[in-house]
């Protein structure tokens, strides 16, 4: 539950507990200490108080009128002193506690706070054996408790300016140290997702300084690393079309003759024997050279499409279209070619028409698809390819094929993206080529 907390949370959040503790701790301070002092502040008074009654007593006996002395020394004492006669008969005596309601400048909650001691000292008065009053002890305490209660508000200020204080300088500095580490965790992520170019701000204390050139090199390394990785698969795809073209050449040229020369032998064996003596054998031969004349040009076509260099990319991915059509009239396909795709060339315009292909012919053989859509289209310096369908999807855990597996490395090899994703009961394959990779293509050698 803490760690889960905003780094700002578990700074603040202690420092509200302990202003908390130190305003509880004050009080019990105060209820600690302050019954023992009120009493010790006002035990001279208390002294004093018997001393007079006894002084006053043995003035009394020595009076020819003691009712008149104690009526001076009633008189003498005035209404503010914490010195009072209380006559027999006058009532219950007064307590300390009666006058501590209302206080003036004192909220009553800190007065009940406080435990008050029993400040109340009473002492008698005797007229010729008789009693006639007491002298009572009853100090004003709300001097005193108006000092503490002040003293309780300075303490709770000062402890509050010092918590405010202390708060502003630790969100300045906490802002100053994830403001850092926002950065270095953002770039983090965009080094995760790819983005090398991007570098992350060095700022901050000492050793987060330290970690952002420490992931600005990583990001330095993995493009290195990357860029090194992209060179190495145009290579291996430069030199995969290379062998696909000799050996495309060679099915041609070798082939491709010897397959004409069976079917002219075979027509002129069959001219040249009396009629009806090989009839049959040379409609089976004939077919089996038709045969195998379509799986020639059938290989020839996937390991080199001829017809990007002879006719454009445009013109060669609208005939894949329509052999696809001939091939599956039961699907409906749809589609949208940019005609701007006849000024790419080689490898990107392989590239286009093998991620075409090969997603065409997992619809045609794996997808159990009712209609199909391809969108293929330039915008700005990227293109994008769009292949849909309506079919089955793919199984889960096996994202990519084979072929897929291939195409994916092709478009790598580019600096582009190939993607599968099911969405809305349809399958799309979707794959973004920077135009300019190709036109940034190094010589070959």
């Amino acid at each position: 539950m803490w760690r889960r907390l905003p780094f700002r949370t578990q700074l603040f959040l202690p420092l509200g507990l302990s202003f908390l503790a130190a305003l509880a701790m004050g009080g019990v301070l105060l209820q600690t200490f302050a019954t023992s002092q009120l009493a010790d502040e006002n035990e001279p008074g208390r002294r004093s108080t018997r001393t007079i009654a006894v002084a006053l007593n043995d003035a009394l006996g020595a009076s020819d009128n003691p009712r008149k002395t104690l009526d001076a020394f009633v008189r003498s004492l005035g209404t503010s002193s914490d010195i009072q006669f209380h006559p027999v008969g006058a009532g219950p005596s007064p307590s300390v506690r009666d006058g501590l309601r209302n206080v003036h400048g004192v909220p009553q909650w800190f007065i009940d706070l406080i435990a008050i001691p029993d400040l109340d000292a009473a002492f008698p008065v005797i007229i010729d054996g008789r009693h006639v009053g007491d002298i009572v002890f009853m100090p004003d305490l709300s001097a005193d408790l108006f000092e503490k209660w002040i003293g309780l508000v300075a303490l709770a200020g000062f402890i509050a300016a010092l918590t405010t204080l202390t708060g502003v300088t630790a969100f300045a500095f906490s802002g100053s140290v994830l403001r850092p580490l926002q950065n270095l965790g953002a770039g983090l992520t965009r080094i995760r997702r790819g983005d090398y170019a991007t570098p992350i701000p060095v700022k901050g204390p000492p050793e987060i300084r330290q970690s952002c050139e420490e992931a600005n090199a990583l990001a330095t390394t993995l493009a290195r690393l990357s860029q090194d990785n992209r060179d190495l698969l145009h290579r291996l795809v430069s030199l995969q079309d290379d062998e696909r073209r000799d050996l495309a050449r060679e099915l041609h040229d070798e082939l491709g003759p010897l397959l004409f020369s069976i079917r002219a032998g075979t027509i002129a064996l069959s001219e040249a024997s009396p009629a009806g003596n090989l009839g049959n054998s040379v409609l089976e031969v004939m077919r089996s050279v038709e045969a195998l004349q379509q799986t020639n040009r059938r290989i020839l076509d996937r390991l080199r499409p001829l017809y990007i260099e002879e006719l454009g990319l445009e013109t060669s991915i609208q005939t894949l279209l329509q052999n696809f059509r001939r091939q599956a009239p039961h699907i409906g396909l749809t589609a949208t070619v940019d005609p701007d795709l006849n000024r790419i060339d080689r490898p990107l315009a392989q590239t286009v028409y093998r991620v075409i292909q090969e997603a065409l012919t997992n619809v045609l053989r794996h997808a159990g698809a009712s209609t199909a859509d391809v969108q293929v289209a330039i915008s700005g310096e990227m293109l994008a390819i769009e292949i849909s369908d309506d079919g089955g999807g793919f199984p889960e855990g096996n994202v990519f094929g084979r072929g897929l597996t291939g195409m994916h490395e092709r478009v790598r090899a580019l600096s582009g993206s190939l993607s599968l994703l099911r969405a809305d009961e349809r399958t799309y394959v979707r794959c973004r080529l920077p135009v300019q990779a190709a036109r940034d293509e190094p010589p070959r050698s």
